[in-house]
């Protein structure tokens, strides 16, 4: 409906047009909302899924807590490697976060329906969450870099200050470039059909219901992608080519051993992490299925951080003494508080 002209406006039609618009900006808002359509629809799987969901969901949080709570009380895990090792635990915290509760609540309801704006502001910090993760598994490996190559000057180069401008950086970069992204994203034209068929505002499936498609769309995606994924990989394939080069230069068997087993939990990470975002978002638009990225979507959003954990404390030795003894100080705190619960109980 365009703006009437100067002459055919009438000042008693104002009432009448005041409706007309109102009755247009309330059929706008009907359609300011997508339908996710991943989930199941038979009420035995949809509390199989919230049950496994669910469990999944506590062990990530309670992984990653124990990991960050641990470095906070542990003295001798103030050191630069287990300041990025929380800082990534914390963001996956808030990246699981941003997210789980939502498809949690998903499962449940009937209307399983997000909001344009919900769509957006998930979708920013989802992005953002898991770009910044991407940049800290990059200043982790260059925190590596420097440890094995340069070990004399690691205390001067590495100083709290610097763990502390990267972290950052990391976070700020990762949700700068979500932002940029999520924002062209939805300047674009959507077609009518609102139904995405995932579990959450994702990338592909939000692009797949775009009506204006062209390359130069679907290259302004990859670019945004390829800062986000691309380069910090390049940067962490740049410090293990240093740290190689630098371990293989190590006479001692048990020395190159030690040197290499100190990267060995960051690269599975890497790897897992890096794998399934490069499948999923760099890549064209045209090779988008559904069913396949929902399985892909499962594993980086449940898979990822859980192993994460897992693989930073079943492989490192120090982190599972220092989580024991997190575990052992509230443990008999607990107790003590019983038992003196009990003994003014008991008076």
């Amino acid at each position: 409906m365009y703006p009437p002209s100067h002459s055919s406006f009438c000042p008693c039609d104002f009432p009448q047009r005041k409706a007309v618009s109102a009755m247009a900006w309330e059929n706008h808002s009907v359609l300011m909302e997508f339908v996710l359509l991943a989930y199941p629809s038979c009420p035995e799987l949809r509390v199989l899924s919230f049950l496994a969901v669910s469990l999944l969901y506590m062990l990530i949080l309670t992984g990653n807590v124990l990991i960050v709570a641990s470095i906070h009380t542990e003295a001798r895990l103030h050191t630069p490697m287990y300041y990025f090792l929380g800082s990534l635990a914390g963001v996956e915290v808030c990246y699981t976060a941003v997210v789980v509760p939502h498809i949690l609540a998903s499962i449940l309801q009937s209307e399983k329906t997000i909001s344009l704006l919900g769509c957006a502001t998930q979708m920013v910090f989802f992005i953002g969450l898991g770009s910044a993760d991407c940049f800290l598994l990059a200043t982790m490996a260059y925190d590596r870099y420097v440890a094995i190559c340069h070990p004399l000057q690691y205390p001067v180069i590495m100083t709290l200050t610097l763990c502390v401008s990267l972290i950052v950086a990391s976070v700020v970069i990762g949700l700068f470039l979500s932002l940029q992204l999520v924002a062209f994203i939805f300047s674009l034209p959507f077609c009518p059909a609102r139904g995405i068929k995932h579990f959450f505002c994702d990338v592909p499936p939000v692009m797949h219901l775009v009506c204006a498609h062209s390359h130069i769309h679907e290259h302004s995606v990859l670019v945004a992608a390829t800062l986000a994924i691309t380069v910090p990989f390049f940067l962490i394939a740049t410090s293990y080519a240093f740290i190689v080069a630098a371990v293989l230069k190590i006479h001692s068997a048990t020395g190159r051993r030690r040197a290499f087993s100190t990267c060995s939990s960051h690269l599975t990470v890497v790897l897992l992490q890096y794998g399934c975002c490069a499948f999923v978002y760099l890549r064209p638009n045209s090779s988008y299925y559904p069913k396949q990225d929902q399985f892909i979507s499962l594993v980086y959003t449940l898979g990822t951080p859980l192993l994460n954990s897992l693989i930073y404390t079943l492989r490192n030795s120090e982190m599972k003494g220092a989580i024991g003894r997190v575990l052992t100080r509230n443990c008999l705190s607990q107790n003590s508080q019983d038992r003196g619960g009990c003994n003014l109980s008991a008076m």
